[in-house]
């Protein structure tokens, strides 16, 4: 048995053996219902680091001839299925990875696979299976020798449509998928097809290798949406059991909102538990250039709803005219919905809205902006770090200063005249807070609602907590003046030893040319 052919285990046993796992067998009661069936044929697109590998190894244990699993699987939740002993390593199983391929042998990769699967089918059944036919006939042979059908497995398999302008190529790889999963010969001998994908399957015109799968997307992929990702109750009872703050993790790593459920990026969630630290883990596993590419696009109104997002709102975004090809952006939709499958922004399928998922994607995008060609937007994000020191500092000059660059950067997507035009600005402006605060707009306290409510999460340290007041054509004293009037401090005074009451005004008239002003205080518990 080998890499190709009838694989063992392996892969499986040590995510077994991590400190870190969560039982997502349930996924092969689904896939034991499709063996052998006319839907057997399952196409998963997900954001890298979701899941995809990890249940293609469990799907390799499972079904493999090359092993006996049921020492991995008896204590999961599969083990309770009735038909779990019936299918567990009861077939033929080929597993590739196309990216492994595609790394050392982009001009005759086709070819290549075929050797390696033939080399490991040799070595099994020698002389008896004609070598040169096509792969599907090899496959074949294998079954009509053995009576057993075949459980194929194909991860990163749009690896060449992603990756190659090679049209000769492309077809030539489309017409051998073709040859595995809708060939007369493979209808015979194949129980069940497992591909996985960043994107969903490009409908390339004359072109039908794929047309027969079911497809499970960022976007709908119910009924398995649970198996990839964590759901909250996971992430839930993995932060009692490693002593993480549950909100500060919901806060960095939530907001996947797939068929109604809260999903979570699995990779960044047990790096976080494992480090015992909140950080953006999912940036060493992802390519930024991706955002830069699609967010400064010159389509109208794309930069406009960025910026919306930033400030932690939805755009609504119509995914149905994406062709699932990077190379072929034609909207802003296209741009939105790429962003979408990437895992750079979730999906609200009721609201048919797109927004920033999290606080960890939050800090991709502002990395992207930094380097990209949005240099006013660029400025105002790079001093965020900068205007949350300087408010905790007591530093208020400063803090007045570059709430006026953040508001000469947003001007042009907002309607600056009022003081919510000026809570969006600030919302912007506090962008990298969101790491360390629950920032909420309008909290009800003590006689009103306070604009702005920072409260320090469980990874703020020293950080205290903070209300915000605006106000319009006043001054930042008015603003100090109805904070402490309305006690809006009083409820934030579970959260930290101090409170540092921040008042802040915009004059239209701007006296002295200064538009801004600033007053801070800190009120001590």
């Amino acid at each position: 048995m080998g890499v190709y052919f009838n694989p063992k285990n392996e892969s499986y046993t040590r995510a077994r053996n991590s400190q870190i796992f969560l039982d997502k067998t349930g996924l092969i009661a689904y896939l034991n219902k499709r063996l052998s069936t006319e839907e057997n044929c399952i196409a998963l697109s997900h954001a890298r680091r979701f899941g995809k590998s990890h249940a293609a190894g469990m799907i390799d244990a499972y079904y493999s001839l090359g092993c006996d699993s049921s020492l991995l699987f008896d204590d999961t939740e599969i083990s309770e299925s009735a038909d779990y002993r019936k299918y567990m390593n009861q077939y033929n199983v080929i597993h590739l990875d196309i990216s492994s391929f595609w790394d050392s042998y982009k001009d005759n990769i086709v070819e290549k696979i075929t050797e390696y699967i033939c080399d490991e089918i040799r070595e099994v059944y020698e002389d008896k299976i004609d070598y040169s036919k096509m792969m599907n006939s090899v496959l074949g042979s294998v079954y009509r020798i053995s009576k057993i059908p075949f459980v194929i497995i194909i991860d990163e398999w749009d690896c060449v449509i992603r990756n190659s302008e090679d049209k000769d190529l492309v077809h030539r790889y489309l017409q051998f998928l073709h040859s595995l999963f809708k060939s007369e010969e493979s209808k015979a001998f194949l129980a069940l097809a497992y591909i996985t994908g960043i994107l969903p399957i490009k409908k390339i015109k004359d072109e039908s290798a794929l047309n027969n799968f079911r497809e499970y997307t960022m976007i709908d992929s119910y009924p398995i949406t649970e198996y990839f990702g964590f759901t909250e109750k996971e992430v839930r009872d993995l932060c009692e059991k490693y002593d993480m703050d549950f909100e500060t993790t919901k806060a960095w790593y939530n907001g996947y909102l797939i068929d109604g459920m809260n999903m979570y990026n699995p990779n960044s969630v047990s790096l976080a538990m494992d480090r015992h630290k909140f950080d953006s883990y999912w940036k060493n596993t992802s390519s930024f250039a991706s955002i830069n590419t699609f967010i400064t696009m010159n389509y109208e109104g794309l930069k406009d709803d960025i910026m919306t997002m930033l400030s932690g709102g939805m755009v609504m975004v119509d995914p149905e005219s994406f062709q699932n090809d990077l190379s072929e952006i034609h909207s802003k939709d296209d741009a939105l919905t790429a962003l979408i499958h990437l895992g750079y922004l979730g999906y609200d399928a009721e609201m048919l809205s797109a927004y920033i998922p999290n606080y960890e994607v939050a800090k991709a995008f502002q990395m992207a902006l930094k380097t990209g060609s949005w240099k006013e937007i660029a400025k105002s994000v790079s001093i965020c770090d900068e205007l949350l020191v300087a408010t905790i500092s007591g530093k208020e000059e400063r803090v007045a200063e570059l709430i006026e660059l953040a508001h000469e950067t947003y001007t042009s997507v907002l309607t600056y005249n009022d003081e919510n035009s000026l809570s969006c600005v600030l919302t912007m402006a506090y962008f990298t807070a969101r790491g360390y605060y629950n920032i909420i707009r309008e909290l009800p306290s003590g006689k009103g609602y306070a604009d702005f409510a920072f409260i320090p999460r469980a990874n703020a340290g020293k950080r205290p907590a903070m209300v915000i007041e605006l106000k319009y054509n006043k001054s930042a004293d008015t603003a100090i003046k109805q904070i402490k009037e309305k006690r809006y401090q009083g409820a934030l005074s579970g959260y930290s030893d101090k409170v540092l009451l921040v008042g802040i005004n915009y004059d239209a008239e701007g006296k002295d040319k200064k538009k801004h002003t600033c007053v801070i205080e800190e009120w001590k518990i």
